[in-house]
């Protein structure tokens, strides 16, 4: 078994984004990081941030094709090129919010693919500015 990975767990800066369009959703070096190396691993993957019960309110990661994304869930983006999705009822609490996705030591949720890593994904979040909510892109 391989030795649980140091990480750096301090949060993105809540600094204004800059581009021409806001983005929903964003990950740190060290997210994108795992992310890659879950990539390398498992081929394409997907977050869905999980919406409470056995594995709280984390984003779990899955292989593409093990996870069926439904009519009431909502494309938010992309992380590492991998696609970011949340219960539009959930989304409906969230949606004046920035996700940003870091990693923490940990086990990951149950049916997290980062779970053996010894690294678990987290949610970090902070408000839009009036300026970044008005250039948010439509849902998918």
């Amino acid at each position: 078994m391989s030795e649980p990975q140091t990480v750096s767990t301090t949060p993105a800066a809540p600094t204004l984004i800059q581009s021409a369009v806001a983005s929903r959703v964003s990950a740190t070096p060290a997210a994108l990081e795992l992310i890659h190396s879950l990539q390398a691993q498992h081929g394409d993957l997907l977050f869905h941030q999980s919406g409470g019960c056995c594995d709280g309110s984390a984003p779990m990661c899955f292989s593409v094709n093990d996870f069926m994304v439904g009519d009431s869930d909502v494309r938010l983006g992309e992380i590492g090129g991998a696609a970011f999705y949340m219960h539009r009822s959930q989304f409906e609490y969230w949606e004046h919010t920035h996700l940003i996705i870091d990693v923490v030591p940990g086990g990951g949720g149950m049916f997290s693919l980062e779970r053996p890593s010894g690294l678990r994904f987290i949610t970090r979040s902070r408000l839009y500015s009036d300026e970044e909510f008005s250039r948010l892109p439509a849902l998918s």
